[in-house]
């Protein structure tokens, strides 16, 4: 038996998404689909994880050379425990690992180790996992996370009741499909509920918390502990991709209907936009919603936003059933659809986004 403990400032691991290194040896993931990545030699593979719940049901996922992930619920809700992600590797062959977070802000986790084992080969650390030199990052809401994509019987219908985040996978959400189709990096900045401007949409009730306080945060829900600030300096998108609209009809759907309010949310959304775009010059915008069924008025609004700049580095987009698709969260079949027309739009803005 072979046993290898992996400590989680050793130069070999590769993070994605925006992980806070606030103590090195314990990295914190926060953001869905924030991963470590590794090139291994081992037949099993376990973490030592310490969770911070705030709702639901929480989950680790790991993935094997981009297949299919596997998701292990963390059950221990005070303490570090050593938790098996995956047994039965072939041990004798590389593996390419990613331990990743399936869902948003139900909850965050450290990691402290990452333990290799092994029968009857050497269970090995292998060199650093190359990264893709393509980057894009994602504002958005549940959709945005993969919440309830899991849920493949209710394709095109309302979510299961008292699902209490089981089917929820950001693996299967059409941006980390759409990522991976492009081979580009993502970070996910997405949470289930977001609306754009605080004391609306769904998030951190009941006293709502918007894409506007979020966005350029770490740790960005004080439900579990208090939020922390985003240094933008260590990750810089090639695309970006705004998808919020779509729960700031709550509580009131006034988009189309009390001209006041309408305008101080569009105003609101170009001043997100030209913030952000302080922040990345060279940087595609693509401003879009999602197939989850919203008034047009929202879509339309948006268009107007993206018109305004006048400039082809801002793109409105919209999909062929956009918020029209279905009443419940986005499937994985419907998020696979999603990301097949999201990545043909982005191949056909040219290969000059993509560069530095």
């Amino acid at each position: 038996m072979s046993k290898l403990s992996i400590k989680m400032n050793d130069p070999r691991l590769a993070f994605i998404g925006r992980v806070d290194f606030t103590d090195p040896l314990k990295p914190m993931f926060t953001w869905p689909g924030s991963s470590v990545e590794l090139k291994a030699v081992a037949e099993k593979i376990s973490v030592k994880i310490k969770n911070y719940r705030n709702c639901y049901h929480n989950y680790v996922g790991i993935s094997v050379n981009g297949e299919d992930p596997k998701k292990t619920e963390i059950t221990e809700l005070k303490e570090e425990t050593e938790v098996v992600l995956i047994d039965g590797l072939d041990a004798t062959k590389e593996s390419r690992i990613t331990i990743y977070k399936p869902m948003d802000a139900a909850h965050f986790y450290e990691i402290s180790e990452i333990i290799l084992e092994a029968k009857d080969e050497e269970a090995e650390l292998l060199e650093k996992p190359e990264l893709p030199a393509r980057r894009m990052e994602v504002f958005g809401d549940s959709v945005s996370a993969g919440e309830v994509s899991e849920a493949v019987e209710y394709v095109g219908k309302p979510d299961p009741e008292g699902h209490e985040g089981i089917y929820s996978n950001s693996w299967y959400g059409y941006s980390f499909m759409t990522a991976r189709k492009l081979g580009a990096q993502l970070y996910d900045e997405a949470q289930g509920g977001a609306a754009l401007f605080d004391k609306t949409g769904w998030f951190h009730g009941p006293d709502f918390v918007g894409m506007e306080t979020i966005y350029n945060k770490l740790r960005f829900n004080d439900q579990i502990m208090p939020m922390t600030d985003w240094d933008f300096a260590r990750y810089t998108p090639h695309v970006v991709v705004i998808a919020i609209g779509q729960n700031d009809a709550n509580p009131e759907n006034y988009m189309g209907n009390d001209e006041e309010k309408s305008k101080k949310w569009k105003d609101g959304y170009k001043k997100f936009i030209e913030t952000l775009r302080e922040k990345y010059p060279k940087a595609q915008f693509i401003l879009t919603t999602t197939i989850l069924c919203h008034s047009k008025e929202w879509d339309d609004a948006i268009d107007e936003v993206a018109k305004s700049f006048n400039d082809k580095k801002v793109q409105h987009f919209l999909y062929t059933n956009n918020g029209t698709g279905t009443p419940g969260h986005i499937r994985k079949p419907e998020a696979e659809v999603m990301s097949d027309e999201l990545s043909a739009f982005i191949n056909s803005l040219g290969e000059e986004i993509w560069q530095d």
